[in-house]
């Protein structure tokens, strides 16, 4: 799953490696490195501009809420619970697959922070002894240093409570599409690591390389068979891992020394 990501990236940086045409500098984020479920991000997006005279889509830099709330919900509440969408189903499932036959997004990340359970901490639970495992952190990352494009789906949700001019009548939300986990060599992995990414968590967020983005984010292609193949994940090997402080569990916690690389994890021996 995802749960946690970096986004330090500014937007003027987003614009020039997505090729934005349309961003309002009033939608500006600042750096977040621990964004979390139901905070606003940064999302890139194919659509027409509202009340132009022209249709053609046009590529937009926006901020979305993280946590999907379904154009049908009766309120918002489950937003927090609809943070990631499995690329296995999402085709089939009620709150998603509108939004994958038209309204497919990209969140740029930096990467995203996944948590293993120490091997003493595992022991203990096997024994049966009633201590809560401590999890040790990792930042998974492109290896090559680029943005980290996670697939995403968007949605509008309407609040029927509000009237039509009121500025929070609609929300526009997002989640992140997921894929099984990596079991290709990781780049760089340390001899003491996780030999890939399946070894830290079963499942992570779905890659989008270059070549794809034009493709998924067109909203003319809204035949779901011909989009199914771009939930591919991308070759494996890309990707590295590194542990970090446990100080990025506390979602109250934010800055770039969360991403600092630890030379060995906090909580002893994992792997």
């Amino acid at each position: 799953m995802c749960g946690r990501y970096a986004a330090s990236r500014r937007p003027e940086d987003l614009v020039d490696v997505f090729g934005i045409e349309r961003w309002e500098p009033t939608e500006t984020l600042d750096p977040d490195w621990n964004v979390a479920p139901t905070k606003a991000v940064h999302v890139v997006l194919d659509r027409a501009l509202k009340d132009a005279q022209d249709p053609r889509p046009v590529r937009q830099l926006r901020v979305l809420k993280w946590g999907l709330v379904p154009s049908w919900a009766k309120n918002p509440d489950g937003a927090a619970r609809m943070i990631n969408a499995r690329s296995e189903t999402l085709h089939e499932k009620p709150s998603f697959r509108r939004a994958f036959a038209q309204r497919r997004c990209i969140i740029p990340a930096d990467g995203y922070y996944e948590w293993v359970t120490g091997a003493d901490e595992r022991q203990l639970e096997v024994e049966g002894k009633k201590k809560r495992p401590r999890k040790q952190p990792y930042f998974v990352r492109p290896a090559d240093g680029s943005v980290f494009a996670m697939a995403g789906l968007y949605e509008f949700w309407r609040d029927r409570t509000l009237p039509d001019d009121h500025p929070d009548a609609w929300w526009v939300t997002c989640s992140v599409i997921t894929t099984e986990a990596e079991t290709t060599p990781l780049a760089a992995a340390p001899a003491d690591g996780p030999g890939s990414l399946a070894e830290i968590h079963p499942r992570m967020p779905l890659m989008l390389t270059p070549d794809r983005w034009d493709a998924w984010l067109d909203p003319a292609r809204t035949d779901v068979d011909a989009l199914r193949p771009l939930l591919e994940p991308p070759p494996g090997g890309l990707m590295r891992a590194y542990p970090v402080a446990t100080a990025v569990s506390n979602v109250r916690n934010n800055g770039p020394e969360l991403l600092h690389e630890l030379a060995a994890p906090e909580l002893g021996t994992l792997f």
